[in-house]
């Protein structure tokens, strides 16, 4: 018996594991939440799944996401990237990616996690929405304006309000599952 699963992914493999086992799952881990960051600023004006079929091209480019690593890249590790043929080679992405990295330290710093900061946002629970269909989800909202505006002002870049959207569906901190999707329950008991 076939699983409903929200429509956006239906039809691939790699976009039904993905849908499956991560998107909207609640995640409390500085370093997955850096991933989906940098992952979601290189998909701005481009498709997921492209995204998604590059990840770990991404993971290898660059040190497994590992901000620390990020922030103090070179100029010569710039120019290995955007020789990279298995990931987006963007100059400003790939800019910004350090700039981001060395930002998150700073909220780290501050707030002492990057996840303490930003499911601030949303008194650490997810919001949980009600979508019949997924075409209904918002771009962005009230909530993702506010937080791109913060993380803009805290030197972050790429961080417009649909890529915002986008990380807070991502990562959990809104469940955007259709409600006939199977996984519209299942993610809730993942906290």
């Amino acid at each position: 018996m076939s699983k409903n699963r929200c429509g956006w992914c239906v039809g691939s493999g790699l976009y039904e594991a993905y849908h499956d086992e991560e998107w909207g799952v609640p995640v409390y881990d500085d370093a997955t939440l850096f991933e989906f960051l940098i992952l979601e600023t290189f998909q701005a004006g481009l498709s997921w799944i492209t995204i998604l079929k590059k990840r770990d091209n991404f993971r290898k480019a660059f040190d497994n996401f590992d901000y620390k690593k990020i922030a103090a890249y070179k100029p010569s590790k710039i120019e290995d990237l955007l020789q990279d043929a298995g990931i987006v080679r963007n100059k400003l992405k790939v800019n910004a990616t350090i700039t981001n990295a060395q930002a998150f330290i700073k909220v780290q710093e501050e707030f002492g996690s990057f996840s303490q900061y930003i499911w601030n946002f949303v008194d650490g629970k997810p919001i949980k929405n009600r979508l019949e269909n997924y075409k209904n989800a918002p771009a962005n909202t009230p909530l993702s304006d506010a937080i791109s505006k913060d993380l803009k002002s805290r030197g972050f870049k790429f961080v417009g309000s649909t890529v915002i959207y986008a990380h807070m569906q991502a990562t959990g901190m809104v469940n955007d599952h259709e409600v006939s999707c199977f996984r519209y329950h299942e993610v809730e008991g993942s906290l």
